[in-house]
């Protein structure tokens, strides 16, 4: 971690235009590389949006569910009154009915032969977390021992098996996602006891008939990494390749019925930002998204600094430029600039003095932006500034 400068200023304006000193401090002005052609955001820059809060919940045990962050989504929570979330899986054409499912002691469990079920919400791309158990007494072997499913936005699946001490085909064991990839590894506890799933699910994004992202699948059992982005090839499935498709934009989370009275507690969800290619606005974007959303940002500083005047509104009208280089904004910064620097030019004493601190966060805002090429190189404010900071000794102050 990098500690930013402090910039001393005995000026009664806001000089960097900065928050009140009450809040907390987001970043500074003139600091990291400006915003590019793929990238809306400085590195390091204060206008970049900070993260929401989100309480974490706790971790779950063989015996007890955790309990979830506090901006999850519950789908089920134990309680018979959670499976109003969820409903049959009809065949297509078919209308779906409540499901067939029971809640017992704390856990939906699947009722042999009842069909699969949904949930009434769809969603996409997510934090999903699943716990199951298989039951206690182990009844048959390979995929027919303690079998179920996981499938993100009813498509993709993430197999639901028990294979404690129970071989089968690699692409078809628990945390596989099934017909595409194995898991990297066999975390399961004993039958009966309670598995955990962690889930990280990005949906394919297709655009004019084109894949331009192929989704991927991360999954944790137990807290062992099993699924590492997994690239999906498609929803996957049983017996036949899976080719690459468009999924649509959102779907239900469903479980399956394979005819084991596999047991589910804690499901919920959070969901997830937009990727970039989707207009999410973290990463690299396209040109033309990035230059949108530093439009947008430039827009907001220059009202900002309709609000404040002198020298706060010029380094504030400087900053917009670092985004958005407008011919009347720099127009206007340029005038500012040589407004400030004349007044200084007439202090002296302990006037002159006590303007230090304005001159040197003027100066570090020029010579940001002449470094970057959003002014010339022999900038006429800037020129006239380091002149004078170097004549009143001002450029010692860093030494």
């Amino acid at each position: 971690m990098k500690l930013l400068p402090v910039v001393t200023a005995t000026c009664s304006l806001a000089l960097l235009a900065a928050p009140a000193r009450s809040a907390p401090s987001t970043g500074s002005p003139f600091y990291g590389d400006p915003p590019d052609a793929t990238h809306p955001w400085a590195v390091h820059d204060q206008n970049r949006p900070q993260p929401k809060r989100v309480e974490p919940g706790t971790f779950s045990t063989p015996e007890q569910p955790g309990k979830p962050p506090s901006d999850a989504i519950i789908l089920f929570d134990g309680t018979a009154a959670s499976l109003a979330r969820w409903e049959s899986d009809p065949k297509p054409g078919e209308a779906a009915g409540p499901t067939k499912w029971i809640v017992k002691d704390g856990a939906l469990e699947c009722v042999p032969k009842s069909g699969y079920i949904r949930t009434k919400e769809q969603f996409a791309d997510c934090q999903l977390h699943v716990e199951w158990a298989a039951p206690t007494a182990v009844q048959g072997d390979s995929q027919g021992r303690g079998n179920s499913g996981v499938f993100l936005m009813g498509l993709a699946e993430v197999q639901v098996l028990d294979n404690y001490n129970n071989p089968t085909y690699a692409d078809g064991f628990a945390a596989s996602v099934y017909g595409i990839n194995p898991p990297m590894a066999n975390a399961l506890r004993r039958p009966g006891e309670f598995q955990v799933y962690d889930i990280v699910f990005r949906r394919p994004v297709f655009r004019d008939g084109k894949q331009i992202d192929p989704g991927r699948m991360t999954v944790f059992c137990n807290g062992v990494l099993m699924q590492d982005a997994t690239p999906l090839e498609g929803p996957g499935g049983h017996l036949r390749r899976s080719l690459p498709v468009a999924f649509p934009e959102k779907g239900p989370l469903k479980l399956q019925d394979h005819g084991n009275p596999v047991r589910f507690r804690n499901i919920w969800y959070r969901p997830l930002p937009s990727r970039a290619i989707e207009g999410g606005t973290d990463g690299v974007l396209t040109a033309e998204a990035a230059t949108a959303k530093r439009k947008e940002t430039a827009a907001i500083l220059r009202t900002d600094a309709g609000k404040l005047s002198g020298t706060a509104q010029m380094l504030r009208l400087a900053e917009s430029l670092t985004y958005d280089k407008d011919a009347a904004t720099a127009a206007k910064v340029e005038q500012l600039a040589a407004a400030c620097v004349a007044g200084l030019k007439a202090l002296s004493g302990a006037a002159a003095e006590a303007k230090k601190g304005e001159a040197l966060a003027v100066q570090r805002a020029l010579n940001y932006l002449a470094r970057f090429q959003f002014v010339p190189a022999d900038y006429a404010p800037r020129a006239a500034l380091n002149q004078l900071i170097k004549a009143r000794g001002w450029d010692d102050a860093k030494k």
